[in-house]
C-alpha cells in the first residue's frame, strides 16, 4: 500500500512489524538489481555461470561472512538479475534476547539495527555498488533495487524447503522459479 510522506508517495514496508530483525535465527532474502538488469551473469545448460560484475559480487559476499562474526551464509545463488540467500544470525552467549524466540525491536535512534538483516545487505549493496561501478567507471550509477524481500524461516522443513529451492534455481526455466 503507498502513503503519502513528506509529499511524497511511499510503499510500506513488507518487513513483519514489531520483529527484530538482529535477533538469532534464519532469514531468506532476496536483493534484485535495478530494472533487474542481468548483470550477473547467464544460465547455460542449468548452471549459472558468472560474469565478471557476478565474480565481483560473489567476492563481496563471500567478505561479508568474513567481517560479520554473527551470520553466516547457509545457502546461496547469484542468478543473472539477483541473489537468493539464506543467512543464519546466530549471536554470542550473553547478548540481550528473548529466549522464548520472539524478539523485538530495538529503536536505534537515526539509523538501521546494528548486526541486523538490514544492515548487512545496506552494507553489501554498498561496497558491492561502489566495485562494480569502479570496474565499469560508472561512479553514481545504481545496481540494486533500494529494498530487498525477506522471509523469517521458522521451521527446518521451511529451511530445506527454502535451500533447495535456492540449489535447483539454475536448473529453473530461465532462473525464474516461483518458491510456491
Amino acid at each position: 500500500m503507498k502513503t503519502l510522506y513528506r509529499g511524497k508517495y511511499r510503499v510500506e514496508s513488507t518487513r513483519l512489524k514489531n520483529w527484530d530483525y538482529s535477533s538469532s535465527g534464519y532469514y531468506f532474502i532476496t536483493i534484485c538489481t535495478k530494472n533487474r538488469k542481468r548483470l550477473f551473469g547467464k544460465i547455460i545448460d542449468k548452471k549459472m555461470v558468472l560474469s565478471k560484475i557476478g565474480e565481483i559480487v560473489l567476492q563481496e559476499w563471500n567478505q561479508s561472512f568474513k567481517i560479520r562474526t554473527e551470520l553466516f551464509c547457509e545457502c546461496f545463488i547469484i542468478m543473472p538479475d539477483h541473489i537468493h540467500g539464506v543467512l543464519l544470525i546466530k549471536k554470542s552467549a550473553g547478548t540481550n534476547e528473548n529466549p522464548g524466540g520472539y524478539n523485538y525491536v530495538r529503536l536505534v535512534p537515526g539509523g538501521l539495527t546494528p548486526q541486523s538483516i538490514s544492515s548487512f545487505v545496506a552494507g553489501f549493496k554498498s561496497h558491492a555498488t561502489k566495485l562494480i561501478n569502479e570496474y565499469r567507471n560508472t561512479p553514481g550509477l545504481p545496481v540494486w533495487l533500494p529494498r530487498f524481500h525477506e522471509h523469517i524461516i521458522r521451521t527446518q522443513g521451511d529451511l530445506n524447503r527454502i535451500c533447495k529451492y535456492i540449489h535447483d534455481n539454475p536448473a529453473k526455466t530461465h532462473g525464474r522459479a516461483s518458491l510456491r
